[in-house]
């Protein structure tokens, strides 16, 4: 028998792609990375590139040379540039299962183990550390992140962040609070990301202090929405707010 940790996938009539999975399962392989061998080698050779050339096709192409392609390579990312904001996404997400420290911290004599939402908490601003090198062109990752053709994968990558950090924390809800928790969490990223753009403050203190105001303004919410509408309500305030975030002009 399936052990509880699996939960419904969504409504039929919601057409989602083959490759994206809308829960987390330890029955369930992960599903394979978005790149081939050859994208991964290019990718992983111009990422040392971005924080001095950016998210660009300059960049994609010293990746392709260092990596030993000739310059048409590049002509592998349909996208162009807007591959290297995936790469970026992906990697640093798939960075956090390696946080062992947080997510099975050693418990002493005594001790207490953190709970899931300190959890949550430390992986999300792990997370935002990950931009630490690329944050002084992170605008130019969400100009290409606001193209039309690339909010439905930069939302998606967004979602996928909310569900792998939910899941590493130790979650094991399988009723509705399942997709409240990460839409609100995907709202408190966004905002706390787009807010690092313009930190200035010694060890981002700032957008440390910001994230934890989102969190607590959240919980204030959560424990005050009493109804469907209300539920909704909310949550679609969140969503708007994450498309403007990544550049939408709603």
């Amino acid at each position: 028998m399936a052990t509880k940790t699996r939960i419904l996938l969504a409504p039929r009539k919601l057409k989602l792609p083959s490759s994206l999975r809308t829960y987390h399962s330890h029955n369930h392989p992960a599903p394979p990375g978005p790149f081939t061998p050859v994208e991964s080698t290019i990718l992983s050779a111009s990422a040392p590139h971005i924080p001095t050339h950016g998210f660009t096709l300059t960049t994609l192409s010293l990746g392709a040379k260092d990596a030993g392609y000739i310059d048409a390579s590049t002509n592998l990312f349909p996208r162009g540039a807007f591959a290297l904001v995936q790469w970026h996404l992906y990697t640093q997400r798939m960075a956090l299962q390696h946080h062992t420290g947080i997510i099975s911290p050693e418990v002493r004599d005594g001790g207490r183990a953190p709970g899931v939402g300190s959890k949550v908490k430390m992986l999300t601003w792990e997370r935002l550390m990950g931009n630490r090198e690329v944050v002084h062109r992170w605008q130019e990752a969400l100009a290409l992140m606001a193209l039309p053709s690339n909010i439905p994968p930069s939302v998606g990558e967004l979602g996928a962040l909310s569900d792998e950090i939910w899941y590493l924390s130790g979650d094991t809800s399988v009723d509705s609070s399942w997709y409240t928790k990460r839409a609100s969490l995907s709202s408190i990223y966004a905002a706390s990301e787009l807010f690092m753009t313009t930190d200035k403050s010694d060890g981002y203190k700032e957008t440390r202090a910001f994230m934890d105001r989102r969190f607590g303004d959240v919980q204030a919410v959560g424990s005050a929405v009493g109804s469907l509408g209300q539920w909704v309500g909310f949550n679609a305030r969140s969503g708007l707010n994450v498309l403007r975030s990544k550049g939408a002009r709603i």
